[in-house]
């Protein structure tokens, strides 16, 4: 007997069936891979706030290694020659130059040449100095803005606004952005990653602070000596089941308690924080591993010299997390201001130019080689030059009011000087561009309009640039 009613016939009947049937089993798998796309804390009731994201428009980077050189590199001795300072040597600044305020109050003292020798370098005819040879091999990669400025003066205020947009602490970074804009690329690494070469960075944690954004978009401090990311292992005596049934204990007392907290990120921040630790002991491990890579690659980045195997290593940890997705990964050469050449601006810049030149040579190799070039942003600079003028006889004090930058990779128009300071090179005179500005061409390049990246705090929609913030539009 036919047990279906109506006019239709058995036949059709099991067609729409099976019709039926075959959409719900779609269904299943969509859900099933949506759910994929989810964290366990959003499974259980709780928006992932690392859920990838839509662009604003088609990136030319999915990541950016920023190689952040602290403490004020001088770009009078490394990519910004100026002849006149043979010229005057000795002499006082002349007044048609303006008397700045500085740090140290030495706008009384003499101008002070410079001692490196300099060359053209590739088919651009980039000048790069003596102190970066390695680093001149790949000129024609490079996009150097010789015109950058700054608000702030001594370190703190400057390396904060370089990483947040403001001289004053409080404002989320500009990782934090990226990673409140994009999401994340790999549900199992941090999408914002710290490396530290030396000592502490100067103002700390608020350099990769989200600010007044959802605690989960902070940065992630890997550490300088031992595992990289402590207590990350399991306990021997706890397995696997154990702990899983652990987490998801404390993943349904956290919900429980997220419930009547509505607006406290912080809480989504802590279930995905232990969630994230958990998928991370399979992938970081061996994201973080160096030892696998070959003896060519190892000595590529310096790893085989002591005055390069620190900077080397975190070059090369970075290569091989953008290579897993990581988003934002910023490398600190001479942390705790080691470029801070107030005397003695020959040795101290010797150091550190020896310390990151082979390494940031291998890294650029390394990304060409392995096709990671044209999908990463490469970004150098400190958070202010030095001055023409000496101190203590043979150092110079800090400039924030023309310096330089470069970026590589990432489709940017390369092998080209953007800009111009002065005839002493004291103050970006030519295409000047701010702090804010390298920030809206960083988000623009990654896919984001600086403009439509909001985060309303406090009755007002904030964004990475403060409300300003033009594109660098010769790097396009």
């Amino acid at each position: 007997m036919n047990s279906f009613t109506g006019s239709e016939s058995p036949v059709s009947s099991r067609r729409r069936f099976l019709t039926r049937a075959g959409s719900g089993l779609g269904a299943i798998a969509l859900l099933d891979m949506m759910n994929a796309s989810r964290s366990p804390a959003s499974a259980a009731g709780v928006a992932n706030p690392l859920a990838s994201k839509s662009p604003h428009h088609p990136p030319r980077a999915k990541s950016i290694i920023f190689l952040f050189m602290e403490g004020g590199p001088s770009h009078l001795d490394l990519f910004d020659p100026k002849p006149a300072l043979d010229k005057l040597a000795g002499k006082p600044m002349p007044e048609s130059f303006g008397r700045p305020l500085t740090s140290m109050g030495t706008v009384g003292n003499t101008i002070m040449p410079t001692k490196r020798k300099w060359a053209q370098h590739g088919q651009s005819g980039l000048w790069v100095s003596d102190w970066y040879p390695n680093v001149a091999q790949h000129a024609d990669d490079l996009a150097v803005i010789r015109s950058c400025w700054a608000d702030g003066l001594n370190h703190v205020g400057s390396v904060c606004q370089m990483n947040t947009g403001a001289i004053i602490a409080g404002r989320p970074s500009l990782g934090s952005w990226l990673t409140y804009g994009l999401g994340t690329a790999n549900a199992n690494l941090p999408t914002f990653v710290i490396l530290t070469d030396n000592k502490s960075v100067v103002g700390g944690a608020q350099n990769w602070s989200s600010g007044f954004l959802p605690a989960t978009y902070q940065g992630t401090l890997l550490q300088r000596e031992g595992p990289p990311i402590l207590h990350l292992n399991r306990p021997e005596k706890i397995g696997a089941t154990q702990q899983r049934g652990l987490l998801d204990l404390l993943l349904d007392m956290n919900r429980h308690h997220a419930q009547s907290r509505p607006t406290e990120s912080e809480l989504d921040a802590r279930i995905e924080s232990y969630e994230l630790a958990y998928r991370m002991q399979s992938s970081a491990p061996e994201a973080v591993n160096i030892a696998e890579e070959s003896e060519i690659t190892r000595k590529m980045y310096g790893l085989d010299d002591p005055s390069t195997e620190a900077f080397g290593k975190n070059c090369l940890m970075a290569r091989r997390l953008v290579e897993r997705g990581v988003r934002f990964v910023e490398l600190y050469c001479g942390s705790g201001s080691g470029w801070d050449a107030h005397a003695d601006m020959e040795g101290n810049h010797s150091k550190w130019c020896k310390a990151s030149d082979k390494p940031i040579a291998g890294l650029l190799q390394d990304l060409k080689g392995r096709g990671l070039l044209k999908d990463t942003l490469v970004v150098w600079g400190g958070e202010f030059g030095r001055t023409p003028f000496n101190e203590r006889g043979d150092g110079r004090d800090h400039n924030p009011w023309g310096f330089t930058m470069w970026m590589a990779g990432a489709g940017v128009k390369a092998g080209q000087a953007i800009g111009t300071t002065d005839e002493i090179g004291l103050r970006a005179v030519d295409k000047p561009y701010h702090v804010h500005d390298l920030h809206a061409t960083i988000l623009h390049l990654l896919g984001l309009d600086h403009m439509r990246v909001t985060f309303l705090h406090n009755g007002r929609a904030e964004r990475a640039t403060v409300n300003g913030g033009k594109l660098i539009t010769e790097l396009l």
